[in-house]
């Protein structure tokens, strides 16, 4: 009560002027505003830099009552959905989706948006990308895990001036394009991987892993080029966004910046576990999505806090 600013002497104000009050926020837009101010305040404060960008969605329980999966179910409403685990256990629910984009660096949230929990994850990427934008956020890479790998969230991204990292999804794809592995590794004529080697602008380049030691081919470097470098292929970013990416798919700057997508997992962790992001007692997406704008805005203020006290003590 106290916290809350309550006076200690006086009854807290009954449930239906509380809901009254929650009411009003969820009409006038108030928690998407605070939201908004606070990740403002973080970037002028140098909190969130805004380079590596981790997208990701995670599941909250609705307090509604639950429907029949079958029939036709309103679209703003909490639905069923499922996904599977790390270990390849199907989970299902009831409830929503808090899709969010997070800062890499400092693991704090830029931009979120609530569905039904029976949307797809790939098909909010591209609004939460959209809303950044709006916020003039200077992009360089967007994390994503498998779930998103379609070629318009590359596409997407690329119009952002961001490079997407998203590990190749290879449900529907049973073979690689002819003379080429799956993640974009062209292939020499012996069927050898060829060696990554760099990229140069947009041009990634490959050499014969014969001549880079990497392979002991029976016919050298003689029987594909007349060359002492070897034989080298390029290949052009634009020539297919999905499966070329500066850096190379594959190459240890490319399995670095991928690890850093752990991050909106542990936005996630904080907003479950120590906030209560999945502890609903509202009904309905437009209140449901002004709870995740709070518990978000708790999280950057508490930042905030933290950060501006560290600094005064720093000046004392």
């Amino acid at each position: 009560r106290y916290q809350c600013g309550f006076s200690l002497h006086e009854p807290v104000p009954s449930v239906s002027t509380l809901s009254r009050v929650f009411q009003a926020i969820v009409d006038k837009g108030i928690a998407e505003t605070l939201f908004a101010e606070l990740v403002r305040q973080c970037r002028d404060e140098g909190l969130i830099e805004g380079e590596h960008v981790a997208i990701d969605s995670t599941a909250i329980h609705a307090y509604e009552r639950k429907h029949p999966r079958s029939g036709v179910q309103p679209s703003n409403r909490a639905n069923w959905g499922a996904k599977f685990d790390a270990f390849g256990n199907k989970l299902a629910w009831f409830g929503y989706k808090v899709h969010l984009a997070v800062d890499a660096k400092s693991e704090l949230p830029m931009a979120l948006t609530v569905t039904p929990a029976n949307v797809y994850d790939g098909e909010m990427a591209i609004p939460l990308m959209e809303e950044l934008h709006r916020q003039d956020w200077r992009i360089r890479f967007v994390l994503m895990d498998a779930g998103y790998d379609q070629t318009k969230n590359y596409e997407a991204a690329r119009a952002l001036g961001a490079q997407a990292i998203i590990p190749m999804n290879r449900r529907n794809e049973k073979e690689p394009p002819e003379g080429m592995d799956f993640d974009g590794t062209p292939r020499c004529t012996m069927g050898y991987r060829m060696t990554y080697w760099g990229v140069h602008n947009t041009w990634l380049k490959f050499r014969c892993p014969h001549a880079t030691g990497h392979v002991d081919c029976p016919l050298g470097m003689a029987a594909c080029s007349a060359s002492n470098y070897g034989m080298v292929v390029k290949k052009h970013i634009d020539e297919d966004v999905r499966r070329y990416a500066n850096p190379h798919r594959g190459s240890r700057t490319w399995k670095m910046l991928y690890d850093e997508r752990t991050a909106v997992e542990r936005c996630f962790s904080r907003l479950k576990e120590q906030l209560m992001l999945d502890d609903l007692h509202v009904r309905g997406i437009e209140k449901v999505t002004a709870h995740a704008y709070i518990n978000a805005s708790v999280l950057l203020a508490s930042a905030l806090a933290m950060h501006r006290t560290n600094r005064l003590e720093q000046v004392a």
